[in-house]
């Protein structure tokens, strides 16, 4: 059985998009993200429902390091 998704969308800095998925893929399988404007630094993450309690955390330790 598949758990459901919940998707985040969170505006970054640009140059640190890549930064941010290279974070992500050290959990494996906790989130998905895909970059809907790379000028813009618009993100948007795919999380299991079952992970979110372990991903915002994680986004908020983090956040101060992707802040536009």
């Amino acid at each position: 059985m598949q758990d459901e998704l919940d998707e985040y969308y969170f505006r970054i800095r640009s140059d640190r998009i890549s930064l941010f998925r290279f974070l992500l893929e050290g959990y494996d399988g906790l989130a998905t993200l895909s970059t809907l404007s790379a000028k813009q630094g618009l993100v948007k993450t795919l999380v299991p429902k079952s992970r979110v309690s372990e991903f915002l955390p994680l986004v908020a330790s983090i956040s101060v390091l992707l802040k536009k």
